[in-house]
């Protein structure tokens, strides 16, 4: 069997609000054997902040489900992926605008996907009403021969 990644972690989470920092430490953790920066960890951590607070407060009406975050490392490139099975994102694009969101009474701004997309390498967004949300991220980490040619 071929090697598809150079290592990967797996973590279940229930949709708890406590459950966020815990996640994004987990990752942050995880991403730390690539020897980010700080700026590379922070919107790393970030971004995970986001997407896993977006599924806490919009992907289930309860606090008692399942959210998964799998992280990959290959060579200099962090991927992370955070997929819950809760109600999915009716309109992807609208979801993806500056300011817009479903739960306005909340005080939310309605920025998380753009805050990932501006701190990430890429955002891949999949949804299917009903069945759940994947969000999938890329980091490319700079290290630090690649910073000095710069």
């Amino acid at each position: 069997m071929k090697k598809q990644y150079d290592n990967e972690m797996k973590l279940e989470i229930l949709s708890k609000s406590c459950n966020e920092a815990f996640s994004r430490i987990a990752v942050s953790a995880f991403a730390a054997q690539l020897d980010p920066t700080i700026e590379e960890l922070s919107d790393i951590k970030t971004a995970v902040s986001e997407i896993v607070t977006n599924a806490i407060i919009h992907a289930y009406d309860s606090n008692d489900e399942i959210i998964t975050i799998h992280g990959m490392i290959n060579e200099n490139t962090l991927t992370i992926e955070i997929s819950d099975t809760g109600k999915g994102i009716e309109d992807i694009e609208m979801a993806k605008k500056p300011l817009y969101t479903t739960k306005a009474e909340l005080e939310r701004s309605g920025m998380g996907f753009t805050i990932v997309e501006t701190f990430m390498d890429e955002l891949k967004i999949e949804s299917i009403l009903g069945l759940g949300t994947k969000i999938t991220m890329k980091k490319i980490i700079q290290k630090e021969e690649n910073l000095i040619e710069s």
